[in-house]
């Protein structure tokens, strides 16, 4: 199963974080945009083909450090097919590195809409995903057509309490003393039931932002048996000492991400001085390694360590 899959991974790499490739060319050293610039007279082009070659200078520099990557699709769908293109390319790449893919499509229709959107993320249209975000907002109809790859060691993430600000307009709403995110998370633990792997947990799991610490702990007692896919750490201000309340007491249970803050570590003021221009990559592999260690230390201080 998926999840027991994740779960190998995190322990072989003793590292409960994730890597989001959200490609932004403000983001990629200016040394592999010029060589671009001077090869194609077409700007998305040559854009688009910078951001392939960072990412798999990415990869290359965190496939022994992180058990997965997550790349989201929205970066690549703005480059249209060629951006498209370079998303499973990206994918392919990272496999034959050994990583896990988290495709961040976070998908949400009905009917035969949502199975063509399974099989095209899950069935192989691009590449061998390993599991998706998905937007619950259309019910059970809308998940189905994707849990029902969790047989095929496929797995699925669902939007429970997200990490941006006005996620509260909706899912902080209460209805008869629940709120929506806590009923959410009541969805979800049901829908995980029949794909509980080894290790007892779920390949259906929930998306749960760092930065809502509190709610956080009532989703944990909610979803004991789902893994949490954790965004905000990091960069929209979500702390290591945030993120442990999203594990259980077996050291296992989330998986934490960054994006911006290990892709665009280079230009961190942390980095910048020390790891510039062609040296970029080792700012990147730095990040990933200190943000590493920041969770295990959060993990340790509260005796949660599954390794």
């Amino acid at each position: 199963m998926f999840v027991d899959n994740l779960i190998e991974k995190i322990k072989e790499k003793k590292n409960p974080s994730v890597v989001g490739l959200d490609p932004r060319i403000n983001l990629v050293p200016n040394f592999i945009i010029e060589k671009y610039e001077k090869e194609y007279t077409d700007k998305n082009l040559a854009e688009i083909k910078a951001i392939l070659e960072y990412n798999k200078i990415i990869i290359d520099n965190i496939e022994d450090i992180v058990p997965c990557i997550k790349p989201q699709i929205a970066f690549y769908e703005s480059y249209g097919i060629e951006g498209l293109k370079v998303f499973k390319e990206t994918v392919d790449y990272a496999k034959e590195k050994g990583l896990l893919i988290i495709a961040d499509i976070k998908r949400g229709d009905i009917g035969s809409t949502a199975k063509a959107y399974a099989k095209a993320h899950l069935g192989g249209g691009f590449g061998d995903i390993d599991s998706v975000t998905l937007n619950p907002y259309l019910g059970e109809d809308s998940i189905a057509p994707f849990t029902e790859y969790c047989n095929e060691n496929k797995g699925v993430f669902i939007l429970a309490k997200t990490s941006n600000k006005s996620s509260k307009d909706l899912q902080d709403i209460e209805i008869k003393n629940k709120k929506i995110y806590e009923i959410m998370g009541e969805l979800i633990n049901d829908w995980g039931k029949n794909y509980i792997g080894k290790y007892g947990y779920s390949s259906v799991g929930a998306v749960v932002g760092a930065t809502y610490p509190e709610e956080m702990k009532s989703l944990r007692k909610i979803m004991d048996k789902s893994y949490f896919l954790v965004p905000g750490y990091g960069a929209q201000g979500g702390t290591a000492d945030d993120v442990v309340n999203c594990f259980n007491e077996d050291g296992l249970g989330a998986i934490v991400n960054s994006s911006r803050g290990i892709i665009g570590a280079h230009k961190k003021e942390k980095y910048k001085d020390k790891y510039n221009g062609k040296d970029s990559h080792l700012a990147v592999r730095q990040a990933a390694i200190d943000m590493r260690d920041d969770i295990v230390t959060a993990l340790k201080k509260v005796n949660k360590i599954a390794w």
